[in-house]
C-alpha cells in the first residue's frame, strides 16, 4: 500500500471509527491508518466482539490515539465519555457494521459505548455493512437500513464477492480506499460547491488507425481525476468524461468513458449544457486518421503512410454555445506546451473565451504526463498570471478548484443549473 498523502478535507478533522464484530475488522485497521496518514484525528471504538478479531493495540499503533472499548463505560470519566467523543466528532463511521449493530442503531438501543455515542452525535453517520449474503438480504436487515437512511445515515456498500463462510454474494465490506472516498464525500457535501454541477474531462483519446492500432498520446488522466476529486471534496455534483484509463472513479462521481475525440466532443457538449463549470483537462487528439482501416493492417504490406485530418476543437464549440446561453459559467482550459508557454497559453485563453487556463511545460522532467507532480502557470481572463511551484497533482487540483469557487462566487446561481 502506498502511503496516503495529507488530504485537506480530512486534515485536522475528528473522526470516530466504530469497529464491530466481523472478520472484516482487519480492514478497519487499514482504514484507520489511511485516515490518520491523511491528517485526520481518528478515535476508535471497538465493540466487545470486535476485540475477538483485532486488538486495541493495533489501532493505537496506527492512529497514535487512545482506543475505546466498553470497559471504559465503567471508568472514572464514564458519565461524560460518549458525550465528549460525540461533541468533537465531524463524522462517525461504523465499519464494519454487523447486522446486530445495524439493528441496535435503527432501534436506538444504547447499551454499548459505540451505540451510546451514536445516539449523542450531531454529525453525519456512515455505516458500512459486512455480513453473509443471506443476513444482508434478510428483511430485518433491509428494514433497519431503510430506517437509518430515512434518518439521514449514509450507507456505504456492501460489495459483492466471496465471504469468509465461502458464500458468494452481496455482503463484503468495501475496501479501505473506497471507504475513504465515501468519508470524503460525506464531509464535503456541505462545501462551497454544494448545489453546483462540475464537468471534468481527463485522459487522452484514441483515434483508430485500424481495429488494433490507434493514434494516442501520453496523458495518464491523473490531473483530471484529481480535479474531479477536489470538486467532490467541495460538495459539487461531478461528471468526469475520460479517455481510456485504468484509474479508479472518485467515489460519488458520474463517469462517462469515451474513446475518440468525436465521442469526447459529444459527451462534453451534452454534459456541460447544464453545468456551472467545465474543467477541460483531457488531452484530446488534434488529429485523426482520415480513413481508418476496417481490417488489421499487415506488416507484410511494408511502409505505411497515414493521412491525418484535424479533429473538432471542443473548446471552440463550447465557446460558441456559451456565448448564446452563458453556460457553463466558468470554463477552465489546459495548455500542454513545449515552447513559448505563456504566449501560447494566452492565445488559447483569448481565442476560446476561457475563464482560466492552466499551462504546463511538457519538457519539464518532474511535471506533466505520467507523473504524480505538476508545475503549472495559471492565467485568468484578465491576464493575471500565477506561477505555481512543483506540487502534487492533487495540490494543483485543489488550487484550481479554489479559483473556480471564487469565480462562481462572483456569479449568480442560475436556476436549473
Amino acid at each position: 500500500m502506498q502511503p496516503t498523502a495529507p488530504i485537506p478535507i480530512l486534515s485536522g478533522r475528528h473522526l470516530i471509527l466504530g469497529v464491530t464484530g466481523s472478520i472484516a475488522a482487519y480492514k478497519a485497521a487499514d482504514l484507520a491508518s489511511r485516515l490518520t496518514q491523511a491528517g485526520a484525528l481518528v478515535d476508535v471504538i471497538l465493540s466487545q466482539s470486535a476485540q475477538r478479531f483485532v486488538a486495541p493495540l493495533t489501532f493505537l499503533s496506527v492512529t497514535g490515539r487512545r482506543v475505546y472499548t466498553d470497559d471504559d463505560l465503567w471508568g472514572p470519566d464514564a458519565h461524560v465519555l460518549h458525550i465528549g467523543l460525540a461533541g468533537e466528532a465531524d463524522l462517525l463511521a461504523v465499519a464494519p457494521a454487523t447486522a446486530n449493530t445495524l439493528a441496535k442503531l435503527a432501534c436506538g438501543q444504547a447499551d454499548t459505548l459505540l451505540t451510546l455515542t451514536a445516539m449523542a452525535v450531531h454529525c453525519p453517520l456512515l455505516v458500512s455493512p459486512a455480513m453473509d449474503a443471506g443476513m444482508f438480504d434478510h428483511p430485518a436487515t433491509q428494514a433497519n437500513l431503510a430506517t437509518l437512511r430515512q434518518r439521514g445515515a449514509i450507507v456505504a456498500g456492501p460489495a459483492e464477492g466471496r465471504m469468509a463462510s465461502g458464500q458468494v454474494g452481496l455482503g463484503r465490506l468495501l475496501e479501505p480506499a473506497e471507504l475513504v472516498g465515501h468519508i470524503r464525500l460525506a464531509l464535503g457535501r456541505e462545501g462551497p460547491l454544494a448545489g453546483r454541477r462540475i464537468v471534468v474531462t481527463a485522459g487522452g483519446t484514441h483515434e483508430p488507425i485500424d481495429p488494433v492500432r490507434v493514434v494516442a498520446n501520453r496523458s495518464s488522466g491523473k490531473q483530471g481525476f484529481a480535479l474531479a476529486q477536489a470538486a467532490l471534496d467541495r460538495g459539487a455534483a461531478v461528471t468526469i468524461i475520460t479517455g481510456p484509463t485504468a484509474l479508479e472513479t472518485p467515489v460519488g462521481a458520474e463517469r462517462i468513458d469515451v474513446q475518440a475525440a468525436g465521442e469526447m466532443s459529444e459527451a462534453v457538449l451534452a454534459a456541460s449544457a447544464g453545468a456551472d463549470a467545465l474543467l477541460m483537462a483531457a488531452a484530446v487528439a488534434d488529429f485523426r486518421p482520415v480513413h481508418p482501416a476496417a481490417e488489421k493492417i499487415k506488416r507484410a504490406r511494408g511502409a505505411l503512410e497515414i493521412r491525418l485530418e484535424a479533429t473538432d476543437d471542443i473548446l471552440m464549440k463550447v465557446a460558441a454555445i456559451r456565448k448564446k446561453t452563458k453556460h457553463p459559467a466558468v470554463v477552465v482550459g489546459f495548455a500542454a506546451e513545449s515552447q513559448d508557454l505563456v504566449a501560447n497559453a494566452r492565445a488559447k485563453l483569448e481565442a476560446k473565451n476561457l475563464s482560466l487556463i492552466v499551462a504546463n511545460d511538457i519538457n519539464a522532467p518532474d511535471a506533466g504526463f505520467a507523473v504524480d507532480t505538476n508545475r503549472v502557470t495559471l492565467i485568468d481572463t484578465y491576464g493575471a498570471l500565477q506561477e505555481l511551484p512543483l506540487m502534487t497533482k492533487a495540490e494543483v487540483a485543489s488550487t484550481i478548484l479554489e479559483r473556480v469557487v471564487a469565480m462562481l462566487g462572483q456569479l449568480p446561481h442560475m436556476p436549473g443549473m
